[in-house]
Parts: structure tokens; sequence; C-alpha cells
């Protein structure tokens, strides 16, 4: 039987993969910088975000909760890798995840407890797991207008096949948008943002925010 001191530690060491794990889709668009983000440094920057947030804008929900949603809401990527929904359909990655993570969680005394709180935020039914999920989409946004600023995307360089045959990148693609521009205009059309987080994602279409 495992005692409790090998079931922190081989949850520690599990969890510690996603800090080399690193985030397909700056791969996918051939994002050329010495140190490209990994997954472990998403799920800070989304906690991050999450804090200012609802620190400017006042939601009327339990932070500690979507900090605790954050935290574990890649949980299945030390498993099954980062995949993009462009790599697979989305229903299969997520069925792949939940049982990842089942069998993660099985380790742990409170497993159950914190596997509920892993399908709230994928539910995206509460007022918490929908606003962790906007951070979640938010934060890729604000590191590709980073990414962007600093010079790392040439758009005439290939792109993955798998992304190109998105009618939406493609329309977009079209355009005379940059990089980012394209990027943030895709996640506004695809992602279900309230006002507070398209207020800011104009604020980083519009300005230079790595100043």
């Amino acid at each position: 039987m495992i005692n409790q001191a090998e079931s922190v530690v081989r949850y520690y060491v599990l969890c510690n993969r996603l800090k080399n794990i690193i985030r397909t889709g700056w791969v996918n668009w051939h994002v050329k910088r010495d140190r490209v983000e990994s997954v472990a440094e998403h799920i800070y920057s989304t906690q991050m975000l999450a804090i200012a947030m609802a620190s400017e804008f006042k939601y009327n929900i339990d932070l500690a909760r979507v900090i605790f949603m954050l935290a574990i809401h890649e949980l299945g990527e030390t498993v099954i890798g980062d995949i993009t929904p462009f790599q697979m359909d989305p229903s299969e990655k997520e069925k792949r995840e939940h049982e990842a993570v089942h069998e993660i969680l099985a380790g742990l005394i409170s497993g159950d407890e914190i596997e509920k709180l892993f399908l709230e935020f994928d539910a995206h039914e509460t007022e918490e797991a929908r606003f962790a999920y906007q951070c979640d989409k938010l934060e890729c946004d604000l590191q590709c207008r980073l990414y962007d600023e600093e010079g790392c995307v040439d758009l005439k360089a290939a792109v993955s096949d798998r992304i190109l045959d998105d009618p939406k990148v493609s329309s977009l693609l079209s355009s005379d948008k940059s990089w980012s521009e394209l990027w943030l205009e895709y996640s506004r059309q695809s992602y279900p943002y309230d006002q507070n987080f398209r207020e800011v994602s104009d604020y980083a279409m519009t300005h230079k925010i790595g100043e």
C-alpha cells in the first residue's frame, strides 16, 4: 500500500513534467525564441491573470476556487501531452484527458474532490468555471501578443497544415492583420468572452503591452 508521503512525491513528480512540456501552439506557429513557454508557465500566468481580473472588475466569484481550478486545469497533459483543437477532435481530446485525470487523482486521498473541480472547469457551467475558462483563453492571447512584439513569428513561414485547414484561420490569414491581431481576432470569434475580458483583449490589440 502506498503511504501518504509517497503519494505526495508521486503526484509532485508527475506534475513536474509540465515544466518541460512546451505549449504546442507556439511550436505549430514556429515561434522563434531561445526559450518558449511551458505548460507550467501557462498555468502560473492564468492564475496571475485571474487575480488581476477579479481585482479590477470586481467579479462576484470565489477566487480561491478559480485559482485551484486553474492550478489543475492542464493536469491531463502530464499524460496525453498538449494537444490543440487543430490536432484532434475536441470530444476525443476531452475523453482522453478525463481518463488521464481520473487515473492520476486515484492515488490521492482527496482525489475525488479534486477531480470534481477539474470537471467543473471543463463543463463551464458555474460562474467560477466560466471565469477560469476565459482566463485560460485570454492568457494565451496575451502571450501571443508578447511574442509578436518580440518579432518571434514570420507569417510568411509555413505553419501546420491542420491550422491552415481551419476556415477561420484561413480567412484571417488572407487579411493584412499581424500574427497577434489574427490570433486575438480568432479568439474573439471562438470563445465566449464577457465585456470585461473583451475590453482587455481590445486593449492588447491596440497597445504594445510588453513595454
